[in-house]
């Protein structure tokens, strides 16, 4: 699988390992965390409620994400087309801001004060897309339990909801209920899109960054491919012919005699192209069978140059 028609899943999954990385080089991960008291309710630094959604706090994180978009949001975006993916996206986004603020109005009491940094929320949204549009590619029973392949990505989409309890529940459940909202008709935000000026700005100036998305075009043609015939050094077996570079006349009529005794040693040349005999099928089968410890091409070349007879009494003599 690759990047094809998914740019913005490539520029998402490119835009949280820098913001991360860069966050932990210049250590200012503290400033990218939501908590409701005292960052907004006493020091009213609101800016967290959309710079938490940029970068992830620790690399486990941060290579979850990178799996699942990888494996979801490129299913997503193929169905949905780039444009209103994107437009998703940050629907999604602001959406979810809105719902994890109320989160922590509502329940700050009960031990959700602090959501942990990440596009966590949209990471869910974008798996609620995928487990309605997409179907299983195969089912299987372990146990007497039925599952199918989607099994392993909520197994690692369990891993990042359920790894900073009670904190990093919240944005899971948010953003399943965002992708619920996009797909219903309860606010009717399906239809909008992003403007077509920024649609040209990120199409001119963002989309160079990510780079080529195209897969890697593979030639269904087979070509044969020049080889050069050298000798084997296994000089117990193989019996070495040296025969001398054929002068420009020589050319014209046939080619080198070297070229010759190949195309009659793998059959390309008929019978009657050179004095050389080719053995047949029989002939070579029988020998064969009869010193099944030597290579078919001495046999071939023994038969050629009519020395089987003299092959056979030799070694049975050496038998004797």
């Amino acid at each position: 699988m690759s990047f094809e028609h998914a740019p913005v899943t490539k520029g998402l999954m490119m835009g949280s390992a820098l913001t991360s990385i860069v966050g932990g080089i210049f250590d200012v991960k503290h400033y990218l965390h939501l908590q409701l008291v005292p960052h907004m309710s006493r020091n009213h630094q609101y800016w967290r409620l959309l710079l938490h959604h940029t970068a992830f706090s620790n690399s486990s994180d941060l290579l979850i994400a990178e799996i699942l978009l990888y494996g979801v949001g490129v299913h997503v975006e193929r169905q949905f087309g780039s444009v209103k993916f994107a437009s998703f996206t940050v629907a999604s986004v602001l959406l979810a801001t809105i719902l994890e603020f109320l989160t922590l109005i509502l329940f700050h009491n009960m031990g959700i004060n602090k959501i942990p940094s990440g596009p966590s929320a949209l990471l869910f949204s974008i798996l609620y897309q995928w487990y309605r549009l997409i179907p299983p590619a195969y089912h299987f029973r372990i146990f007497g339990i039925a599952g199918s392949n989607k099994a392993f990505v909520y197994i690692l989409a369990s891993q990042l909801a359920l790894g900073h309890l009670p904190g990093s529940f919240a944005p899971a459940v948010v953003g399943l209920l965002t992708g619920f909202i996009y797909r219903s008709e309860l606010v009717n935000i399906k239809s909008w899109r992003l403007s077509p000026s920024i649609i040209r700005f990120s199409t001119r100036f963002l989309l160079p960054l990510v780079g080529s998305t195209r897969a890697p075009r593979r030639s269904t043609r087979a070509r044969p491919e020049t080889t050069h015939q050298t000798p084997s050094p296994d000089i117990g077996n193989e019996e070495i012919i040296a025969t001398a570079r054929p002068s420009a006349g020589t050319e014209e009529t046939g080619g080198s005699v070297m070229r010759e005794w190949v195309n009659e040693l793998t059959g390309r040349n008929e019978q009657g192209t050179t004095g050389v005999r080719v053995p047949s099928d029989a002939e070579i089968t029988q020998v064969t069978t009869m010193f099944p410890n030597m290579q078919r091409a001495v046999i071939v070349g023994a038969l050629q140059r009519r020395l089987a007879f003299l092959l056979f009494h030799i070694v049975l003599g050496s038998d004797m």
